[in-house]
């Protein structure tokens, strides 16, 4: 089987290489990211306060020579503040719409469990369907689209949990940790150096980024691998511990990310090993465990580890 044509693998390693200088010793959550933007789906970044999530996104974001908008989300934002409102023009004599910060290649949204439900709703067509209807009005958003959200895990107070039909419209959910002693050392002499903002450079424009997500599509999945990623889907909705399984979008994000992983890694196949790797971000956030499990269990992780060493791997 071939591999993946070298200009292709250079300008991934060097998008890779451009969210690198922002982001240090963090080169396995980079790669995920990428894997995410690839194959064309959104990303949620959950940790901590203070680690870098909203600095992977900026940097992430801008790597791409893509329109970029960064929403704040707070309790009093409202879905107009989010898709844009229709303004009546007296020299047109007629309403005007003016387009919210949605309508960008790559849409950066802080802290998206602060804002009200009904704020967050705004962003279901947008995410799924790539479009925004308005006031019986649809209009489509640019090519490429990505959400990048970010939220606090441990902050309760004035936070609005993300629904499950939320969740599931995310590709994946990351963490991006503490960084090791070595990374913290290098971040804190940028401070001394006046030099602590370290902007990415653009490497790519949004018609080579079109062009490798198309490309990544363009990598096979043998039947005997894509069987054995349905028969770990299946577990998920037949666990005893489990009361929501993961959905068919769930199984087609899945699909796409080992595609793109594959990718990344050179390959032109997916291996049994990428659904393994994958599965945890794709999967984890999906899955909703039964109360008493959530009680004894450390949560959907180790519940979603059992299953995957228990579903028989294909030669």
């Amino acid at each position: 089987m071939k591999a993946v044509d070298t200009p292709a693998k250079e300008k991934i390693s060097a998008l890779s290489d451009a969210v690198g200088k922002t982001i240090k010793g963090k080169k396995e959550t980079i790669g995920l990211a990428i894997v995410a933007l690839l194959a064309e789906g959104h990303l949620l970044i959950e940790d901590v306060p203070g680690v870098g999530k909203t600095t992977l996104g900026h940097a992430l974001a801008r790597s791409l020579a893509c329109k970029f908008h960064r929403i704040q989300f707070t309790s009093d934002l409202l879905p107009s503040d989010v898709l844009g409102v229709s303004i009546y023009s007296p020299k047109l004599n007629e309403f005007e719409f003016k387009p919210g910060p949605i309508f960008a290649n790559i849409v950066l949204a802080d802290e998206i469990n602060r804002t009200t439900p009904k704020t967050q709703s705004a962003l279901l067509e947008a995410m799924n369907e790539k479009q925004v209807t308005i006031e019986n009005m649809t209009y489509l958003l640019p090519r490429p689209f990505m959400v990048l959200a970010t939220q606090n895990p441990i902050e309760h107070h004035g936070t609005y949990p993300l629904p499950e039909s939320q969740l599931d419209r995310f590709l994946m959910r990351i963490e991006v940790g503490y960084p090791d002693p070595a990374a913290e050392k290098e971040i804190l002499k940028r401070f001394s150096n006046g030099n602590h903002h370290c902007p990415a450079d653009a490497v790519l424009d949004p018609t080579e980024l079109v062009f490798l997500q198309e490309q990544s599509r363009k990598v096979d999945i043998d039947d005997s691998i894509v069987d054995y990623m349905i028969r770990i889907v299946n577990r998920t909705r037949d666990h005893p511990e489990i009361e929501l399984g993961v959905s068919p979008r769930g199984t087609e994000a899945l699909f796409r990310a080992t595609q793109a992983f594959a990718m990344i890694d050179g390959r032109s196949y997916v291996l049994p090993d990428d659904v393994k790797r994958l599965a945890h971000p794709v999967f984890e956030h999906r899955l909703v465990l039964v109360r008493s499990a959530a009680r004894v269990r450390s949560g959907a992780k180790s519940v979603l580890a059992e299953i995957i060493n228990q579903v028989p791997v294909p030669a």
